[in-house]
This record gives C-alpha cells, structure tokens and sequence, in this order.
C-alpha cells in the first residue's frame, strides 16, 4: 500500500464543489477552520489576496490549495474573468488531522504538472453545465482524484512541512510509521520503533525528529489521541478506547487528551457533536 492510501485508509477524503464556471471581480472566502479550500484556476488571470504576505497573481492554469484556510480573496478581471473550480476538502471529518497538518499553509501547483488533469477539468464542467443526474455527486468525486494527485505530486516534490507525509516518505520510518498507525496500543519503545526501522536508537531519534519534526514519543501520543477521536465518534466507550489506543486507564487518556487538545475526551465529543450539527 503506497504513502497516501495508507493515509487515506486512516482519514477518509471527502471534498464537495460549491462553483464551477467563470467569476468576475472580487469574491471572498471566509476563514475554515474544519475544511481546507481549493482553487483550481483553468484559465485568465486571478489575483490572490490575503494567503501569503504579498499578494500575488495566477496568470497561467493552476491548482490552489490551503489547508487551513484565513479569510481570503480571489480578485478577477472584470470583464474577461477567470475560469474556477472552487471547493472545500476534509480528511476524516475536519480539522486538524495528520495529512494538513503536513502540507504548507498554500500548496501552488501549476497544471502542467500535473499529468491527465485536462480530462479531469472537462469532466467537471461538462458536468456543471450539464442537467445530469448525480451531477453534484461527480463532481465531488472528481474533486477528491484532484486532490490526491496534489497529493501524489507535493511528497513526490518533497513540498511537505515534516510531519506524517513527510516521514511517510522516507523508507525507513514509513515502516515505523505505518505500524504505529496499525497497532498504536502496541506497548511501543524507543527501542522497539528503532528495531522496527532497522536503526540504532540514536540515529532513529534523530532522524525522527529531523524528518517529521517531532521526537517518536510525541508522535506516539499524537497518534493515540487521533485514533480514540475516531473511536469516540463511532460511539465506542472509554474504557475500550483506552486500551485500545495503548493507555492502561480511562484516566490515562483523559490526562493525554488533556495534554494535546485542552480538553477531556467527554468535553471533545461533546463539542464535536455540536460542531457537527452546524450548517
């Protein structure tokens, strides 16, 4: 299993296309914490306000994602105008979440980097203008293949910020990697993830930390937490969850959520059931 499918078997990618078509003037975006957002521009020239420092401008066909959105604006000519793609994206229900968190806060792919993508844009607005059945559901789809060739194309470019896409790609913790995400109550070590990536216990933690940007207990912890959130959605009880995750108590979780999110694992459910009923 390759590095993004592996991810994805852990967070399921769901994006949704909110407009297709030809956009003029000035058209703004507000901030997303539970969503990333996509541009994809197919042709004229955009102006991009408020995602880096300095402005900057698109005047050739490109792929805009951002992670972890900030109010930002698309500025268009107002006559010619520019043809999008606009959508939002989320790994495993929102937020933060391992495979965001490794990208940079503006991924900027130019299309012509991007092999095969032509057939993929004619589709969506074929479908966008088209009456069909299902439309929406195809476009959507679409827009999930789009993001997983970014995806392809920012770890084969090595356009990653550390962190698990970043370590995914190195061959020698992608093993480690892969088998904490598998069995994270596994009564893991240093030694253990060492022997796992077949290094001494001094030059794994070292290249952990260079590579993914943090020591292999941090990201142990990190990982346990995010699987007892999967599981408290699936409605699992904490004391289950606890030794699933590799904590010998309820109050062992509770302390390590504490230490990650802020909040207990009831105070985390319960917000993210309220969030979930939001429109």
């Amino acid at each position: 299993m390759d590095s993004v499918t592996h991810l994805l078997s852990h967070f399921a990618l769901s994006a949704g296309v909110f407009y297709t078509g030809n956009i003029c003037g000035l058209h703004d975006f507000p901030q997303d914490e539970q969503r990333g957002h996509l541009h994809l521009i197919r042709s004229g020239h955009l102006q991009v306000i408020g995602v880096r420092t300095v402005d900057f401008a698109i005047s050739e066909p490109t792929l805009l994602f951002l992670p972890r959105p900030d109010n930002h604006r698309l500025l268009a000519d107002e006559q010619a105008g520019a043809d999008v793609v606009c959508g939002t994206v989320q790994f495993g229900g929102g937020g933060s979440n391992p495979i965001s968190d490794s990208l940079p806060d503006v991924v900027l792919i130019e299309l012509r980097h991007l092999p095969g993508v032509d057939a993929l844009l004619d589709m969506m607005f074929e479908e966008a203008f088209a009456d069909h059945c299902g439309r929406q559901a195809v476009m959507d789809r679409l827009c999930e293949i789009l993001i997983i060739r970014l995806l392809r194309y920012a770890i084969a470019q090595g356009q990653t910020q550390g962190g698990t896409l970043a370590g995914l790609a190195d061959p020698r913790l992608r093993r480690v990697l892969e088998a904490i995400h598998e069995a994270p109550g596994r009564d893991w070590s240093l030694e253990s993830m060492a022997a796992q990536a077949g290094m001494s216990r001094a030059r794994f933690a070292s290249r952990f930390r260079e590579v993914t940007g943090e020591t292999p207990a941090e990201y142990l912890a990190s990982w346990r937490v995010m699987s007892a959130q999967r599981l408290l959605k699936k409605g699992l009880q904490l004391k289950r969850i606890a030794t699933d995750v590799g904590y010998g108590s309820t109050s062992a979780l509770a302390r390590a959520f504490v230490r990650k999110l802020g909040c207990s694992p009831s105070e985390w459910l319960s917000n993210f059931s309220y969030d979930a009923r939001r429109p």
